[in-house]
């Protein structure tokens, strides 16, 4: 009697936990057809989000078929492109205190971005119809960040004159909770007098 029921509850247990992980489950599922763009002030979450996401320390220069014709700033990476040299960009980015470090370095150049965040951001989830018949619906995901900014130095000190605006976005997939880990990549876009470029690249899983 005391074996059958200490199974009964062992398998009581079970089952109250089964229903626990589904329903956190469920919470995070989205149904088909689902969109959602939102403007608002980032929340605990998604700021300690933002501290967890990490470039992998590779960068990609934008050009579209006019080449550097089509990018205002940059200059010394335009001497490059003349002289038919690769660029090589490596990139450090660090998030405190609200704020983005961007550090850039190719070929014994280096210059640093510090842009803080804006006061609101964009929240843009989208089904995009890919999923497999039968699984679940998996979203487009991207956090957008417009700001000013703040500071350039070295090889953006030339460009960076007020008011350059930036334009930050994380890309990736996923249910409809988010994760530093649905994000798998990055573009950065700048804008002002004295510059006209993007930059993007992958992040760490």
């Amino acid at each position: 009697m005391i074996m059958r029921k200490m199974t009964l509850f062992v398998g009581l247990l079970v089952c109250i936990s089964s229903a626990a992980i589904s329903v956190m489950a469920c919470a995070c599922c989205v149904d088909p057809g689902y969109y959602q763009i939102s403007t608002g002030r980032p929340t605990d979450y998604e700021l300690a989000t933002l501290e967890e996401i990490k470039f992998d320390g590779a960068g990609n220069l934008y050009e579209s078929e006019a080449g550097f014709d089509g990018i205002k700033g940059l200059d010394i990476f335009r001497k490059l492109e003349e002289t038919a040299t690769p660029l090589d960009l490596n990139i450090v980015e660090k998030f405190l205190n609200k704020a983005w470090t961007f550090t850039l370095s190719s070929g014994g150049n280096q210059g640093t971005l510090f842009l803080p965040m804006p006061q609101t951001m964009v929240r843009f989830k989208v089904d995009l119809h890919d999923h497999e018949p039968g699984t679940e619906t998996g979203l487009y995901k991207e956090l957008r960040f417009k700001g000013i900014v703040r500071s350039g130095t070295g090889l953006f000190r030339k460009d960076v004159v007020k008011p350059t605006s930036y334009f930050l976005v994380f890309q990736g997939r996923g249910n409809g909770c988010d994760s530093s880990a649905d994000y798998t990549h990055w573009r950065l876009e700048l804008s002002g007098p004295k510059a006209r470029y993007a930059l993007f690249g992958k992040l760490l899983p």
